[in-house]
């Protein structure tokens, strides 16, 4: 299954300098982050989640930030080491927010990551997993548009690697894409990525 992760650049907007040693760690690792220093910016979401160890949103970031280099990698070695610790952080995220829509959504990928990896040997056991999780997160989430683009992302590659129609999911690309103009988040740091990736994925299957 061919599955094409969102770039780092178009994830999170930024806020602008800020006054709180919080706030200023955050923005100087997703600078890094955007610059393409993914383990520089990991290890600083690493250590603003041990000070604020009660916060999912560092966390979080650790495992999409470990994620995300994993789906750009090859060597096993490197996608086994990403991935790790991708799992430790994602799992001391959900112990401190079960039932978090970006949370599933983020395990999906996880999940994706393994299968685009080695298909053959992750594809049967993780589908039917990556499945539930956006099933559940669509439950939870339903107008959340991380949810809804990435259950169609999904989908279509599913199709794709099946050679089945694509053009069912347009509709909830559609979706996607309305809610990404009308959904609001307060927290600070709040995942905000995808909006992007799906006008490109909209763009190359539905038109």
């Amino acid at each position: 299954m061919r599955i094409v992760i969102v770039l780092v650049l178009s994830l999170l907007s930024f806020t602008g300098y800020s006054q709180t040693a919080y706030e200023k760690g955050m923005d100087k690792a997703f600078k890094l982050w955007g610059e393409g220093k993914s383990v520089e910016a990991s290890n600083i979401f690493e250590r603003i989640s041990a000070a604020d160890s009660e916060n999912w949103i560092p966390m979080y970031y650790v495992a999409h930030v470990n994620v995300i280099d994993a789906f750009m990698t090859k060597d096993k070695q490197t996608v086994e080491l990403k991935l790790e610790k991708a799992k430790t952080y994602l799992d001391k995220a959900k112990a401190i927010s079960p039932d978090n829509a970006e949370l599933m959504v983020l395990e999906a990928l996880y999940n994706t990551a393994w299968i685009a990896f080695d298909g053959a040997t992750y594809g049967m056991t993780l589908s039917g997993p990556t499945i539930q999780l956006y099933e559940k997160a669509l439950q939870l989430a339903p107008n959340n548009p991380r949810v809804v683009y990435s259950y169609a992302e999904w989908n279509i590659g599913g199709a794709k690697y099946f050679g089945k129609d694509t053009s069912v999911y347009c509709k909830d690309l559609e979706k996607a894409l309305a809610l990404y103009k009308t959904f609001k988040n307060d927290t600070p740091y709040y995942p905000s990525w995808g909006e992007d990736r799906a006008l490109h994925t909209y763009t190359t299957n539905c038109k």
